[in-house]
């Protein structure tokens, strides 16, 4: 589960009348660990979800928070690590800019939280536009939409939907690929031509898991142009039509598990051209050197995370451009 769904169950989830606390970076000049949109809500009972900072800032952040919730007034926190000595909090953040985080109570179950819930189950982008007074901050709060206000600052963040992952193929080593995309809070689909692999009780993690002929595996999966799909069954005779009906939908990432030799006679016997085969990542993952269950998983999410994001995983030391957007 990722920061924002995590917050969003938590604020669902409270029971208390006392109010929590919510630190949303709406503002970054220059470097900074985390991006707009970071967000560390405080509970009530003072549990902490999510972050604004690699840690530097949380601390003085969290003092905020207590003054917020006994006054409801929301503040406008600036942050200033442009010094070249970087010693303003004592830490030596060295990220060399300006982040300000807007501070500001929230009570159990907010209107947004639910409206915000419902369409990331739903894969649904959802606007949020957060608005303060520049000065003096009022807690205006957080709210869906993106009309017009008063404000003299908004900052207007487009939720993308969690990436979906369809894995034709319920092995063993799939479980750890379930579970790594169920950790970055990735919808997930299990399909598989055997019921005794494709259960729910294998793959407590993923949101659906199905079972059928392997020439009807992808209907009924139906993976669309912005999933991800990987076949990893590791029987040709299921990996063949699988295959044949994954090359002919548009999907965000299509990767095949095994050698190499292999997927080329796959791909002869589908008489596959040029571009489905420029298509299929195939061995899936990145050359990370592991081998194990878990280590190829960590390989193939992040080549599929690389492909998301638009990157070519290389190392970041050799990146000449900055790591984030805006920077």
């Amino acid at each position: 589960m990722n920061e924002l769904q995590a917050i969003v169950q938590a604020l669902a989830e409270q029971r208390s009348p006392a109010s929590s606390v919510l630190a949303t970076l709406v503002m970054v000049e220059g470097s900074s660990y985390r991006q707009p949109g970071a967000r560390l809500l405080v509970a009530a009972d003072g549990t902490r979800i999510g972050s604004v900072s690699g840690g530097c800032l949380e601390e003085d952040v969290i003092e905020r928070a207590r003054s917020v919730r006994e006054s409801g007034r929301a503040q406008l926190a600036t942050y200033d690590t442009t010094s070249e000595n970087d010693l303003v909090w004592g830490v030596g953040l060295g990220c060399h800019g300006v982040v300000r985080v807007l501070i500001e109570r929230v009570t159990a179950r907010p209107a947004w939280s639910e409206v915000l819930a419902g369409n990331l189950s739903k894969g649904l982008a959802t606007p949020i536009e957060v608005v303060w007074q520049a000065g003096e901050p009022s807690a205006l709060g957080t709210r869906l939409g993106s009309g017009k206000t008063g404000g003299k600052g908004i900052f207007c963040e487009i939720v993308p939907p969690p990436p979906r992952l369809v894995i034709f193929g319920a092995g063993d080593d799939a479980r750890p690929l379930v579970r790594l995309a169920s950790e970055l809070g990735w919808r997930i689909a299990v399909a598989d031509p055997r019921p005794a692999f494709a259960s729910a009780r294998r793959f407590p993690e993923a949101d659906t898991v199905v079972s059928s002929p392997a020439d009807q595996l992808v209907a009924r999966a139906n993976p669309g142009e912005d999933d991800l799909a990987v076949v990893m069954t590791h029987h040709y005779v299921h990996d063949v039509p699988i295959l044949r009906d994954l090359l002919a939908r548009p999907l965000a990432y299509l990767g095949l598990l095994g050698p190499r030799r292999r997927a080329e006679r796959i791909l002869g016997d589908l008489s596959a051209n040029p571009g489905a085969r420029a298509r299929l990542h195939a061995p899936a993952g990145l050359d990370l050197g592991g081998d194990t269950p878990a280590e190829v998983a960590l390989s193939m999410i992040a080549e599929m995370r690389a492909v998301l994001a638009g990157r070519d995983a290389r190392s970041l030391r050799e990146r000449t451009q900055p790591i984030h957007s805006g920077q």
